[in-house]
């Protein structure tokens, strides 16, 4: 079976490879190498209701236009025989993010793995993009805390690594990264401390433009989408500026039913391209439901409750999970905004 071959971005419409398969890189990010764009991410095919599966690895696709993905297979495997592995199907594997390290020309992936408010992480190194990867250093805690959603940034002047990640339920952290970007240095930075969820910050998206350093973040409420936060800062462990909501025209309050998982800059272009997920196609309701669900939850927990885990509020079927990729335009008086497209091109923007 063929694929459409598409000529422009459709957010939120099923999005097929070239074989006429929908697209599995969710929680995900792009990067180009050699003239190649590689947009890699969670595979989450055999992630139905009841599956026990909650993730199948890491996959990958790649493209010389940015519209027409063709699969180069699941480059980070699951490992069905050990249940104790941060790659098991069980474990709760979540946002894979890569770098290239300019110093030891190593391709270098973290991944989180979850259970309940226990965050683990765990770093991966490869020669080439598509792998094989081996694990450098399986199940810590960086900091000596758990560390939750993050992005992995590279300062394209010295080639410095960052790990901006949120301190499970309480703030966002921006550590220096080893030389290797395996590990953290010691040396880290606290932000946006919002106490608990879903007032935390999450989902860290980072970029760089025009001198200045940008995050975009969503609040704590699970698959339910929410509203998202832009902050800028003039250097990468701040002090960060909130900016605003970047989606104000959108009434229901739930950045337009997505979640940003990262930020590509376009080569070659000034354009910044917020890559999204809709983990919950067929969710319509009011932002505000989540919050008050998610923040009931947790002042229940704060007075006792037992912590039964963010994940059983909510039990989506995420292998039907879709994507929403949308331009960045900024103000010049220093607002940042992402506004909705049924349909969009690259060549629209200069």
């Amino acid at each position: 079976m063929t694929g459409q071959r598409y000529t422009s971005f459709h957010p939120g419409k099923e999005w097929l490879d070239t074989s006429g398969k929908p697209i599995q890189a969710h929680g995900g990010s792009v990067m180009e190498v050699d003239g190649t764009y590689y947009w890699y991410g969670e595979n989450k095919e055999f992630t139905t209701p009841g599956s026990g599966i909650w993730h199948w690895g890491v996959r990958c696709y790649s493209s010389t236009d940015l519209y027409n993905w063709t699969d180069e297979g699941v480059i980070i495997p699951p490992d069905e025989d050990d249940p104790t592995s941060p790659l098991s199907p069980q474990r709760g594997m979540d946002r894979p993010h890569i770098l290239y390290n300019p110093h030891t020309e190593k391709f270098v992936c973290w991944i989180k793995v979850m259970s309940g408010s226990i965050q683990l992480s765990t770093t991966l190194v490869a020669d080439s993009i598509l792998g094989p990867y081996e694990i450098a250093r399986r199940d810590f805690r960086p900091l000596g805390m758990y560390a939750g959603d993050f992005d992995l940034v590279v300062d394209p002047h010295d080639g410095k690594g960052y790990y901006i990640f949120e301190r499970v339920h309480t703030e966002l952290i921006v550590a220096d990264l080893t030389d290797d970007y395996t590990d953290v240095t010691g040396y880290y930075s606290t932000h946006f401390h919002h106490g608990r969820p879903p007032f935390t910050r999450e989902a860290p998206s980072h970029f760089h433009r025009a001198g200045r350093e940008y995050l975009v973040t969503s609040g704590t409420t699970g698959y339910y989408p929410n509203v998202s936060e832009v902050a800028s800062a003039a250097t990468i462990h701040g002090p960060w500026e909130v900016v605003g909501d970047p989606h104000p025209d959108d009434d229901s309050r739930t950045s337009y039913r997505t979640q940003v998982s990262s930020v590509f800059k376009v080569p070659g272009k000034d354009l910044y391209i917020a890559l999204g997920d809709r983990w919950l196609p067929d969710y319509d309701a009011h932002g505000s439901e989540a919050y008050d669900l998610f923040d009931e939850y947790f002042a229940q927990i704060e007075a006792g409750a037992p912590d039964t885990g963010m994940r059983e509020l909510t039990v989506p079927d995420t292998s039907r999970a879709r994507y929403v990729w949308l331009p960045i335009r900024f103000l010049d008086d220093g607002q940042v905004r992402i506004e909705w497209h049924d349909e969009w091109r690259l060549e629209d923007w200069v």
